[in-house]
């Protein structure tokens, strides 16, 4: 059995996605908006690098979450659960509200693009129609919520787990996780290669796709297996992979990159502990999910066409509120009772009831 530490229950884990999804709303506000003046963002913040440490984190987490299942369907349940409430009602409050400021209004609704892009994304194949008719059809990209291209791939991975566990039972668990990661990677390197010769875009695409994010959920699950080893060397190991990145940046190293972002991603969330985020539950998938058609809606508008900070300001406290209404109406409500966000919550509220009445002082 892997390795039991008290790490993996006090740890950063919530506060680096919550990070990882505000780079990517605010880096998106300026790609969509086109704003000049919020350029700055794009050279300041990199969304992916947020999306690796997304996947490196999804590597560590649900490996964890199969290994203290009870059984597959155990698994099946929590993985849906946590992932699919919220994003059906995401994906079908766009198709029913969004037609409304499209330029066929609501008769739009019953159109046959329509019901193709309701049935496409609810079964995660978003590129098959990532538009409504008529809607945002002045924006610079039409596209109702381009984030959700990274929910299929996760979805994938979920479905891949059991059998890769199946491969570390049956083999040894160091082999199969180095050859699962080095394919990935060739994946990518084949594919790169191929857009190189061809000129042709559609092999980047192919490359961004799974297998290709396979080495950074790879490189969280290992972190996950061999947590001990990594516990009794972390700081040399922070300080070979900050090489690694930085080297990274002048001369590629394509088979070491997703490593070394792992071990600076799982370092910052195991070590370093800041406090626990889930009391307040978990908001990072809401801004992930919601914060792409609310900048739409916000250019569509062109209320703050000459004033980008207020634009940017706005888009942080909507993509905020439909976080916190996201968690409180959806997500919480499908959660498995032994969920670690429901204990948080409970273990916070259990310390609050502990204060003296009169003295304000915890109770001893």
């Amino acid at each position: 059995m892997p390795y039991d530490s008290p790490r993996l229950t006090r740890n950063n884990f919530d506060l680096l996605r919550l990070l990882f999804a505000a780079t990517v709303c605010l880096v998106h506000a300026y790609d969509l908006s086109g704003y000049p003046q919020l350029a700055w963002l794009g050279h300041v913040l990199s969304p992916a690098s947020a999306l690796k440490g997304f996947f490196v984190v999804s590597g560590f987490l649900v490996f964890m979450s199969f290994e203290r299942s009870s059984s597959l369907a155990s698994y099946a349940r929590k993985r849906m659960r946590r992932i699919y409430p919220a994003y059906f009602t995401v994906v079908l409050l766009c198709a029913v509200g969004l037609p409304a400021v499209g330029s066929q209004g609501v008769g739009g609704i019953f159109s046959l693009a329509w019901g193709k892009y309701v049935l496409a994304n609810l079964v995660f194949l978003n590129f098959l129609q990532p538009t409504l008719p008529g809607v945002f059809e002045s924006n610079p990209m039409a596209a109702i919520n381009g984030a959700l291209w990274t929910l299929k791939i996760e979805l994938m991975f979920y479905l891949m787990v059991p059998f890769f566990v199946f491969l570390f039972r049956r083999f040894s668990r160091l082999p199969v996780l180095v050859l699962i990661y080095c394919l990935s990677l060739a994946y990518v390197g084949l594919l790169a290669g191929m857009a190189e010769r061809t000129g042709s875009g559609i092999y980047l695409e192919l490359a961004r796709q799974l297998p290709g994010q396979l080495s950074y959920f790879m490189a969280g699950a290992f972190f996950y297996y061999f947590l001990p080893q990594f516990e009794r060397r972390r700081i040399w190991s922070l300080l070979a992979a900050t090489l690694v990145l930085a080297v990274n940046t002048i001369f590629p190293l394509p088979f070491l990159e997703p490593l070394a972002i792992a071990t600076v991603v799982v370092f910052f969330a195991l070590f370093l502990y800041v406090g626990n985020f889930a009391k307040y539950g978990d908001f990072s998938y809401g801004v992930y999910i919601i914060h792409f058609p609310v900048i739409q809606l916000l250019v569509h508008s062109g209320w703050f066409r000459d004033h980008p900070g207020r634009f940017l300001a706005t888009l942080i406290l909507l993509t905020g509120i439909g976080a916190l209404a996201m968690w409180h109406l959806v997500e919480k409500r499908f959660l498995l009772r032994n969920s670690h966000y429901l204990a948080g919550a409970s273990l916070s509220a259990a310390a609050a009831t502990e204060l003296a009445p009169d003295q304000g002082t915890p109770v001893r």
